[in-house]
């Protein structure tokens, strides 16, 4: 392992102090975890709440979106490890300005599991919660069997939506409701050229030759579809978007908005590259690019690769996505 850290243990906790102390006009931490953190100024009473929970090592996800447009608080654990339900029901918490909470978060069993219980706990407290669970990605699942794919870049389009609508003053059902039809509206897909490793581990999260690559790959090294040579960066993107599409046709007309993300290790450039056939695919559809999205926006550590994100857009959507916003990392 080659990394720039100390000890792996304080890897997450020394990562949080630096990222409050680069942006404390962003960020602070709240409760006795030091694994929550909120927005620097709260949400104004009668704001619905926003907060979401999962493991460090996919920043800007999650904490990087806590922000005025975005989320109030986030609960974050060890690399590619859920927080516990203590420090989900102290965002939760924080963020209830006595409307509410929305809970917002990816398809996993921990985030699951701890969120459910987080829930019960502040219901004590007359906190009222809803939950939205991210499962985008088209590789990890068939679209008749769509509530078991994972959660991965798609909730980053979930957080800004959400925010917007709770922003603009809706009740909680009526921020639930738009959530999720986001949530519904966005398809994912990614694919991965090497592993990355956890600190704590001290080695890579699976194996791949130097000349291959893997489609379909989940941000924790899940499996994909199929391992294979490495392809040119035409092909890739050309299969890429084959599958999203294959699975939420676009027609003439549409608008849609679209992320082109790096992994990690990915540069810039060979984004662009990649985005060249995402354009030239969404306009042979017939479909309208709104606010496209190159660059780093969830990332799985140091892995190499990219994913796509696709979000079909109605006029509600696309308003709530033009909204202003503003973090660390993203604003509009």
């Amino acid at each position: 392992m080659k990394k720039i850290l100390n000890n792996p243990v304080d890897y997450v906790d020394e990562m949080l102090e630096g990222l409050i102390a680069a942006h404390p006009h962003f960020y602070r931490l709240h409760g006795d975890s030091g694994r929550v953190v909120v927005r620097a100024m709260p949400g104004h009473r009668g704001k619905v709440g926003l907060v979401t929970g999962g493991g460090s090592g996919h920043l800007p996800v999650f904490t990087g979106y806590v922000g005025a447009g975005l989320l109030d608080a986030c609960a974050i654990g060890d690399v590619f490890a859920s927080p516990s339900a203590e420090q989900m029901a102290d965002a939760i918490r924080f963020a209830d300005q006595g409307a509410g909470v929305l809970r917002l978060y990816g398809n996993y069993g921990g985030d699951i599991m701890n969120f459910d219980m987080a829930g019960e706990l502040v219901e004590f407290e007359d906190i009222t919660c809803t939950t939205v669970v991210l499962a985008d990605d088209v590789a990890s699942a068939p679209l008749a069997e769509r509530e078991k794919r994972r959660g991965v870049a798609g909730m980053v389009y979930a957080f800004k939506i959400a925010g917007a609508a709770a922003e603009s003053g809706r009740d909680l059902a009526a921020v639930t409701k738009v959530a999720q039809k986001a949530a519904d509206a966005c398809r994912s897909i990614g694919a991965a050229l090497s592993p990355c490793t956890v600190p704590q581990v001290g080695k890579p999260t699976f194996h791949i030759a130097e000349d291959e690559m893997e489609m379909g790959m989940g941000i924790h090294g899940e499996p994909g579809v199929w391992v294979d040579k490495l392809r040119p960066a035409d092909a890739i993107a050309g299969e890429m978007m084959d599958r999203l599409l294959a699975d939420m046709p676009l027609a003439k007309g549409d608008r849609v908005s679209v992320m082109v993300n790096s992994l990690g290790a990915t540069p810039p450039e060979e984004l662009y590259i990649l985005y060249r056939i995402v354009k030239a695919r969404l306009e042979a559809a017939g479909a309208t690019i709104v606010m496209p999205l190159v660059g780093r926006y969830a990332t799985s550590m140091e892995m190499a690769g990219v994913s796509f994100t696709l979000l079909k857009l109605d006029p509600e959507l696309e308003g709530l996505l033009k909204a202003p916003c503003e973090c660390a990392f993203w604003r509009v």
